[in-house]
């Protein structure tokens, strides 16, 4: 009696798991819901990491494009600031000279500014690249969007799965204790049976019958019920593994999307494709207005060609971008304040190629390492797919 008291005493709720939204800027490599011996799951896993370090790879040789450029203009600084006397004075004369120009051509002070001389000689600089950069910055706003759908909808599928886990595991538990409580009480009737039977003299065999029957048909239920749980919980499993592969995959892509959106506002000193197509349009309406100086253009052309030519000499990569930035070459804190920037950008791209390297493609080898170090008898399997990525990807 004992023993029945035990099983109908009632069970401790089984606590329901918390799950809580990951850092979708953290690569996982969860191996815990892997089957590593069913070879397709295996091999996706691979490829998997394989493809994250291609990717990184993808974008680190984008990067260094970009890099390249923002060294080349620090070195024209240096360069600059290490003229001769003579070549800085007449650098600087050039620069008065240019900026007393365009102050006359624009008309500041007879017309309605829409944009700051700052913002214009902003979108100045950018031109050629501003309505590249205003689409590529909506593109990249865009995805953005789609990745963070993406994710969420992954954050519910993947708790949705683990609450359903939770469920099937209890449901496991309970048809173990249905299992072990109708033997039981098979047992127990048995046992009244038989006291009937030889005590009182009675014909049981009916009741052995009922017994039989009753105890065979619930605990066939009972096997059915497990048995298809069971089942169940493996399909779950191996849904939470993919759900996780996907995750990852997924946030690859927000991790990347984001830094290059970060570079963007900062490349391009703002805080939305919004604010930049409302700079262009603004930027192309002034400059339509400021074509109507044209009388002091021919003398501003002479300034300019005879900058150019200073700087040509003296191993200045792109001259002609000065002639924009006439206020760094008479101003020693807008020079510096321009270096900072391009300082902050080259800093900036050199992080986003360090974490491609070291954090995208590192952990991926190292995963594969591991996985070849913990799996030795799929190592030789594991390095074949490693090559044929390879020899695909070069």
């Amino acid at each position: 009696m004992g023993l029945l008291k035990n099983l109908f005493k009632r069970k401790p709720e089984i606590e329901q798991p918390e799950y809580d939204a990951e850092d979708w800027s953290d690569i996982l490599y969860d191996r815990e819901d892997l089957q590593i011996e069913d070879e397709q799951q295996r091999g996706e896993y691979v490829r998997g990491c394989l493809e994250q370090i291609a990717e990184a790879s993808r974008e680190v040789e984008n990067l260094q494009f970009e890099y390249n450029m923002v060294t080349s203009y620090l070195k024209d600084m240096e360069e600059i600031e290490a003229l001769p006397d003579d070549e800085k004075a007449r650098v600087r004369e050039c620069a008065k000279k240019l900026e007393k120009l365009e102050e006359k051509q624009s008309g500041f002070k007879d017309r309605k500014a829409r944009l700051s001389d700052d913002k214009y000689r902003q979108m100045e600089r950018m031109e050629e690249e501003a309505q590249e950069g205003y689409a590529k910055l909506n593109e990249t706003e865009q995805q953005q969007d789609l990745i963070k759908r993406d994710l969420r909808r992954l954050d519910g599928e993947k708790q949705a799965y683990l609450y359903r886990r939770s469920d099937l595991q209890r449901l496991i538990a309970d048809t173990r204790s249905m299992t072990i409580i109708c033997i039981v009480a098979m047992i127990v009737c048995i046992v009244l049976l038989l006291a009937l039977q030889y005590g009182f003299q009675m014909n049981a065999k009916m009741g052995y019958l009922a017994v039989a029957a009753m105890g065979a048909i619930a605990i066939t239920l009972i096997f059915v019920k497990h048995n298809d749980a069971v089942k169940e919980l493996v399909r779950v499993e191996s849904g939470i593994g993919r759900i996780i592969r996907l995750h990852n995959a997924t946030k690859i892509r927000y991790v990347n999307n984001t830094r290059l959106l970060d570079y963007l506002y900062l490349k391009y000193n703002v805080s939305s494709a919004g604010e930049l197509g409302k700079a262009w349009q603004q930027y192309q309406q002034e400059k339509e207005e400021r074509l109507g100086f044209q009388q002091a253009e021919k003398e501003l052309g002479e300034y300019q060609k005879e900058l150019t030519r200073i700087l040509s000499r003296y191993n200045v990569e792109d001259p002609t971008i000065w002639l924009h930035q006439t206020g760094a070459l008479l101003n020693k804190k807008e020079m510096v304040e321009i270096r900072h920037n391009l300082i902050i950008r080259r800093q900036s791209l050199r992080r986003r190629m360090d974490y491609n390297k070291e954090v995208m493609a590192g952990k991926a080898q190292a995963e594969i390492k591991d996985l070849v170090g913990s799996y030795p008898k799929y190592a030789k399997e594991i390095l074949g797919i490693v090559e044929e990525f390879e020899r695909d990807f070069s």
